[in-house]
Formats: C-alpha cells, structure tokens, sequence
C-alpha cells in the first residue's frame, strides 16, 4: 500500500494516482473520440467520389494520356512532323520506310508519317464539334420536354421517333450529297442534326428522375423560378448521364467522318483526314503491294476511337454507384 505524501503544499496539482479512476478515463475516451471525429475527411460529392475513383483506374488514365496527346498534335502537329502534307511526288510513289520517313510514301508520293499526323486535326475537330452540338442540343430540347412535360413531351417524342426512322450514315450520305459547300463544318451540320435526338432522349429521362427528388420539390415550394430549379437543382444532377453518352460518342463521330470520307461524301482532299488517306489507299486495291499506306491511318482511327470508348467507359463506372 503507498504512502501518500503528509507534506502536499496547497495549490499544487494533485498527484497522478489521487485523479484516476473510471471517471478519468471515460472523459479521456471521450477527448480521443472527439479529436478522431475531428479528424474525419468531408463527405465528398458527386463529382468529387467520381474523380477520387477515376484517378485509381489504369484504363482511365491510359485513355486520357492517349486524349490528350491527340488533342495536342491536333492543336500543333508540327511539334512532331516538320514536313508539309501536302509535299507530294509521284516519283517516290509507294516507297517503303526510309530514313526520315518512317512511314514511307503514299500512292500520290505523300508522305504517310507526316499525314497520319495532322489527319489528327481534321478527324478530331470533326468529332469535339459535333460532339458538342449534339450535347447542346440534345440537351436542350431533352430538358425542357422532361420538365415541362405535357404537349412539349409527347412533340419531342414524335420528333425523335422519326429521326430515329434515319439510318446515321444512310442520311448524312443524302444530305451530304446536296451540299456543295467543303470542310469540315457540313460534315460537322449534318452529324448534330440527325444524332441530337439520342442524347435528348438520355437528358429527358435524367431531368425527369431528378425532377421527382425532394430538394426540387421544396425548391417549387419555396418559390423558385423555373430557370433556378432548372440551372441550380436539376442540371447539376442530370448532366452525368449526358456527359457519360457524349464521351462514348465522340469516338463514334470521328469513327463516322472516316466513313462519310471513304464514300467519298465527307472531306474531301486536299484536306488532310484519316477517312481522305484511307480512301486514297483502298482505291486501285494498292495497298495489297504497299499495307503501309493503310495501316498507319486505319490504326491511328482505330487507336483515337477505342481511347474515347475507354473514357467514357470509365467515367460511366465512375458516375453510376450501382456499377462500383
């Protein structure tokens, strides 16, 4: 048994063992509990959960590092072909790889390298513009239907049903056989007025399923104007869906020039498309004695392609928590 000491000076703290016991350490429990609550990271949303996932998947960042440097030689394709597309000879005419040009030559004595690039430029530009009008309008016109329902609804129903009646690639070659006009922005046209009706159809069922939560249905209550449930309640929470569709189809579009240029209706030369060269290779079957003049571009399409369907598989995982 300890002594405990007679000679205490008053004031002094009291010794160790005079303050234990239960009730001591209940309130130390209760500080750690309190400082690892603390401590405790913010829920994260949407958004934040989707991107915080993101950075974890191989196949996101594979595709994303692909994306970028398309959009970057697309931007400035100089930055790794100095030479000029269009500097053509007919006398090095289906040569093989040479030294400086390691892609060889072209049936018009092109060289395939320096095309392969800067066809990233056209093929690209054509699938983010078209992209991004399909985006809007389809979003558009699927939101409001969704949200104001009724005669607008059941108008944008019958609308899509008869867009959805036309075969994409079947009705851009008739439109884009009418058009005189060249470059990429027909191209561009025709593709956003018969694909918008997709996304629409996509931004329609997400406005209604958000129109339905309690958040916008207390906003109405409250007073909120149409335009700020729509722009601060609804939109936030319906994009991810059409984001989603978009990302997936913009590989779908560049896939769609190549067509359009192969059947000879899309770009046309001298511009500089993967769709121009693969068409200049499969005419007069030249490419059974030269594959190059093929395989370069045909893989640079295929390589853009798959990247943009790798995207937006990734980010529909990362959006959806039922598929996590």
């Amino acid at each position: 048994m300890r002594r405990r000491d007679s000679h205490h000076t008053p004031g002094a703290a009291e010794p160790e063992d005079a303050i234990g016991g239960a009730g001591s350490e209940i309130d130390l429990a209760k500080a750690e509990g309190e400082t690892l609550e603390g401590r405790e990271a913010p829920p994260r949303g949407l958004w934040a959960d989707a991107w915080h996932d993101l950075r974890r998947r191989p196949i996101f960042i594979i595709s994303a590092l692909l994306i970028v440097f398309l959009v970057v030689i697309s931007l400035w394709p100089s930055l790794i072909a100095t030479r000029d597309p269009l500097d053509c000879r007919l006398a090095r005419s289906l040569d093989g790889p040479t030294a400086g040009h390691w892609f060889g030559f072209d049936t018009q004595g092109c060289d395939v390298y320096t095309r392969t690039v800067y066809g990233a430029r056209a093929s690209v530009a054509v699938g983010v513009c078209a992209t991004i009008g399909v985006a809007l309008l389809g979003s558009l016109f699927g939101g409001l239907a969704g949200f104001f329902g009724g005669v607008w609804d059941a108008l944008l129903s019958r609308i899509t049903d008869i867009f959805f009646g036309i075969p994409l690639i079947l009705g851009a070659l008739v439109f884009l056989a009418m058009i005189t006009v060249e470059g990429i922005w027909p191209v561009v046209a025709v593709i956003t007025l018969l694909a918008w009706p997709q996304i629409a159809r996509i931004s329609r069922g997400a406005v209604l399923t958000a129109k339905q939560h309690d958040y916008v249905q207390a906003a109405r209550a409250l007073g909120a104007s149409n335009t700020r449930m729509l722009l601060r309640h609804i939109l936030p929470n319906a994009v991810a869906p059409v984001i989603v569709v978009a990302t997936i189809a913009l590989g779908t579009y560049i896939a769609l020039e190549a067509t359009l240029s192969f059947l000879a209706v899309g770009l046309k030369p001298p511009t500089v498309s993967w769709g121009v060269d693969i068409s200049i290779a499969s005419s007069g079957m030249q490419f059974r004695n030269a594959p190059h003049i093929l395989l370069y571009p045909a893989g640079a399409l295929s390589v853009t392609v798959l990247a943009f369907i790798m995207l937006g598989d990734a980010v529909r995982d990362a959006l959806d928590p039922k598929l996590r």
